[in-house]
């Protein structure tokens, strides 16, 4: 697996009744998982599945900033 330096936010959601991780700076790029280390493993297969289809379509890939500000 290539290493992805992109932001991985993780929280629980009551909701779906599971841990969620989101990329921000990967629009819709999210994962879900019943433990946080399912949801980290998830985000970075959906991460990989991210990438490569932006290239199939000639989509514009972020360059990874490091820590965001949001919180």
């Amino acid at each position: 697996m290539p290493i992805l330096k992109y932001e991985i936010i993780i929280y629980w959601s009551h909701e779906d009744d599971s841990f969620i991780a989101e990329v921000p700076e990967l629009p819709g790029c999210m994962a879900d998982g019943t433990s946080y280390e399912e949801a980290l493993k998830n985000a970075y297969i959906i991460m990989e599945e991210w990438l490569e289809t932006a290239k199939i379509e000639n989509r514009p890939i972020p360059e990874p900033r490091g820590k965001l500000m949001f919180a």
